[in-house]
């Protein structure tokens, strides 16, 4: 992994953390207009960073409350 790629990957867990404690969910928009000030290729690289841990997220919510679901499915199934 190159420079650009580990400053970007390390900015956005950094960010997710921040984005978590405060509840301010689009802070990642404010940073990376700071990045585009001064750097289009870390900028670029962050904004990807972001948005595949933002993607994760949310797919592993999805894949969660489907397991939850089907749990309570098979739980019910088995009560008279």
């Amino acid at each position: 992994m190159g420079t650009i790629e580990t400053l970007a990957a390390k900015l956005a867990e950094d960010t997710v953390k921040v984005m978590d404690a405060t509840g301010e969910d689009r802070l990642y928009v404010e940073v990376g207009d700071v990045l585009a000030a001064a750097s289009q290729s870390l900028e670029e690289a962050y904004l990807t960073e972001i948005r595949v841990r933002l993607a994760e997220r949310t797919a592993r919510r999805f894949l969660n409350k489907k397991i939850a679901a089907a749990k309570a499915s098979v739980a019910n199934k088995g009560q008279p």
